[in-house]
Formats: C-alpha cells, structure tokens, sequence
C-alpha cells in the first residue's frame, strides 16, 4: 500500500536545509569548488584565495592579463556560475 503523503528524499532536504539556515552556505561552498571546473585547469593555475562575502565572489588571480581579461565578462561568469550550481548566489565577482 502506498501512502499519498510521500515526498521525496530531495525535497525534504532541501526543506530540512533552508529551515536550518544551512542552504545558503552549501551553495557558498559548492560555487567555490566549482570554480576550477567551470574555468578550467588553465585559469584554476593562476587563481590564489577564493571567497564569498555579502553575494559578491572573491578570486584572487595571479596575473594581472588575466585578471584584466576576466574583469571584462564579469557578468557572463557570474551567470555561468551560478547556473552550474542552480542556484543564486552571488551577483558579482572582484578580482584581486
């Protein structure tokens, strides 16, 4: 016999997550791992620290061509990333 209540075990995760406030920084962390894959080995080579503070992503990048070139599709990374992860979580990107 099945119940009609059933739920999937996805969905209550991601209620059980969002209730405790834990949503959010899951999401931080799975858009900074997910750095290396998006970009690419040749841009992760060049990337230092990385970090989120107040939906605003933080790439420390080693070349300063890099750093200029990546400066001019901000956006477009910004939309890539947090379509990898179907999520949004940050609204833009600093490099230092």
């Amino acid at each position: 016999m099945r119940r009609s209540n059933s739920e999937h075990i996805s969905a209550i995760l991601q209620r059980f997550l969002r209730e405790e406030g834990l949503e959010t920084p899951l999401n931080q962390h799975r858009l900074i791992n997910s750095w290396g894959e998006v970009m690419g080995q040749g841009i992760l080579r060049y990337t230092g620290n990385i970090f989120i503070k107040n939906q605003t992503l933080y790439v420390q990048i080693h070349s300063s061509v890099l750093k200029q070139d990546l400066m001019m599709s901000r956006q477009a990374l910004v939309r890539r990333l947090n379509e990898h992860i179907n999520a949004q979580v940050i609204t833009d990107i600093t490099f230092y």
